[in-house]
């Protein structure tokens, strides 16, 4: 496909050879050498209407959270495989495989990350790894997935992690088409929120699709899979990400920082309304040239205000970008489009969530797409050396 591409490129190239013919060739060539590099770290990397609908009238946002939100972890000291009853697999990954697990001791249920050491190595991932943990133990907030702990035995390393009951947001949008004007305004009101916190400290997530977000059991979101996360106090240069919600900056390997979030939370925006992505086409080439160039429709039928903080928020230029601007998130907060949200309350989940979850029992799976069992394979010992590469885990 690749040698295909390049064929494509080299043969396409005008003559004679004008100043306009080499700019377009180069700017092809780019294209080509983003897309080669994406596509090589992503291989290995691993409705309803609303029953309440928001009525008060929105306050002057700030950039600070009207209260702090403070999740209790359980005493983890001493956790280890042994203490759980394993269950069924909520999702695979380059690394391994999530699956649901219950404490022996307690009848509590977790979802456990099992990722498998000799991978980690062989995709010289470990300080990738450890910096996710070490990111996911420093958070604590309503709409973000919450750990409890981490530990290994001589094959995997283990992240033990809120089990958040309601599934994949994808699993609800691939069901419903598209989701209401309302339903769209509530899930990114609190996405906001979400996003607000994580660049409080300095940490850019860079990976937010509808596959990367849980619903808990009474329906509120959850920001989940830290695997591209990082903490950024400047710029990075990482080419990482999912093709249709890549930011301009990102592909042209300029440099980027907390405007890639912005980026993706205008697509996520036009996806739950419109139902599937702006820059959707039938090759991830086509997809950056659009990117590139700004280019997509809206649906006749799109909201006017949701129009408008879409167009915001997928700027082309970084430092145009809301949420990027001198006033950052109150300008996304003041926006017309959450006009009647009141920001205290979704802080504090008073509000009912738009898409009732369905749950049978604390351990329920049904909300989660099925997986096929790999069966726990006795994997070959790793040499000491490399087992020391896992300390702090």
């Amino acid at each position: 496909m690749l040698l295909v591409l390049l064929f494509y490129i080299l043969n396409t190239v005008e003559e004679p050879f004008t100043p306009l013919s080499v700019f377009v060739f180069s700017t092809k060539i780019s294209y080509f050498v983003a897309y080669v590099s994406l596509h090589l770290f992503i291989h290995y990397s691993f409705l309803t209407e609303l029953e309440q609908v928001l009525v008060v009238r929105m306050p002057v946002a700030t950039s600070t959270e009207p209260q702090t939100y403070v999740f209790t972890k359980p005493d983890t000291s001493g956790w280890k495989l042994s203490d759980f009853e394993m269950g069924d697999t909520l999702g695979t990954g380059s690394f391994g495989r999530v699956r649901i697990a219950k404490l022996k001791s307690r009848g509590e249920y977790y979802a456990i990350k099992c990722l498998k050491k000799r991978e980690i190595l062989k995709m010289k991932q470990v300080q990738h790894l450890n910096q996710e943990k070490q990111i996911l133990m420093e958070l604590s907030h309503p709409f973000i997935v919450n750990m409890m702990c981490s530990f290994q035995d001589e094959n995997r390393v283990y992240f033990v992690l809120e089990f958040v009951v309601g599934g994949e947001v994808f699993t609800h949008l691939r069901s419903a088409g598209r989701f209401p004007n309302d339903v769209a305004k509530f899930y990114h009101a609190e996405l906001v929120l979400a996003f607000e916190y994580l660049h409080s400290k300095d940490i850019i997530y860079r990976d937010l699709k509808p596959e990367n977000l849980l619903l808990d059991g009474k329906g509120h979101v959850k920001v989940t899979d830290f695997g591209f996360a990082k903490k950024v106090t400047d710029r990075t240069y990482t080419l990482c990400g999912t093709p249709e919600y890549l930011a301009p900056e990102v592909i042209q390997s300029k440099g980027h920082g907390k405007a890639v979030d912005w980026w993706t939370m205008g697509v996520l925006l036009y996806e739950f309304i419109a139902g599937h992505p702006p820059f959707f086409d039938e090759t991830p080439i086509r997809t950056y040239e659009k990117i590139l160039a700004g280019r997509f429709k809206f649906p006749n039928w799109f909201d006017s205000r949701a129009r408008d903080l879409v167009k915001g928020l997928l700027q082309t230029d970084h430092t145009k970008r809301l949420g990027t601007l001198k006033d950052g998130v109150a300008d996304v907060k003041n926006h017309p489009f959450f006009r009647g949200a009141n920001w205290e309350k979704l802080y504090g989940r008073h509000y009912h969530a738009p898409i009732p979850v369905k749950v049978k029992s604390p351990g329920d799976t049904s909300n989660f797409e099925s997986y096929p069992e790999s069966g726990d394979k006795r994997l070959p010992p790793l040499a000491p050396s490399q087992q020391l590469e896992f300390r702090g885990f």
